[in-house]
């Protein structure tokens, strides 16, 4: 049987031995104790799964990888100056991404816009009109008003008489 020793960040020795594995990350790691054979020195390494690499199309064709940071920065942009947590934001983006990445294919820029979009409407009501009102183009009040019309019906109680 082959076995892969891990390089002592010591002494650079490839012969360790494990001492203890425990998960580390909410489940998305293992962390490893070593005992290096050579000199004795302990060190930690971190197992993780290779994850398999999620691409945006674009309206334009152009293909590119799925980067976070633009949605954390657009949701950022609709939400300023709104009683929103920065926290709250990282969970909707980590959500988001978790989302496409069930496709288990290439998405497009409308899948992540829609998902984010509908991500929001939980979060901020006007965070949510403003990413809309970016994202899908408006240009005059009747696009707010129509839009805002719309954030209402789906949201506000039936009145009963």
């Amino acid at each position: 049987m082959y076995r892969e020793y891990m390089r002592c960040p010591f002494c650079a020795a490839d012969d360790d031995r494990v001492v203890d594995s425990r998960l580390a990350e909410d489940g998305v790691a293992i962390r490893r104790r070593r005992e290096c054979s050579a000199c004795n020195q302990r060190y930690t390494t971190f197992e993780r799964i290779e994850e398999i690499s999620l691409f945006v199309v674009k309206r334009s064709g152009d293909r590119e990888p799925f980067d976070r940071i633009k949605i954390l920065e657009g949701v950022r942009a609709a939400c300023k100056n709104r009683p929103v947590d920065e926290e709250v934001l990282e969970n909707l983006v980590i959500s988001i991404e978790e989302s496409m990445r069930l496709h288990n294919r290439d998405v497009t820029s409308e899948e992540v816009g829609l998902a984010t979009l509908e991500s929001l409407r939980s979060v901020d009501d006007v965070a949510y009109v403003r990413f809309a009102s970016v994202y899908k183009g408006f240009e005059g009040t009747e696009d707010f008003a129509r839009e805002i019309g719309n954030l209402v019906k789906t949201t506000a109680p039936k009145h009963r008489g």
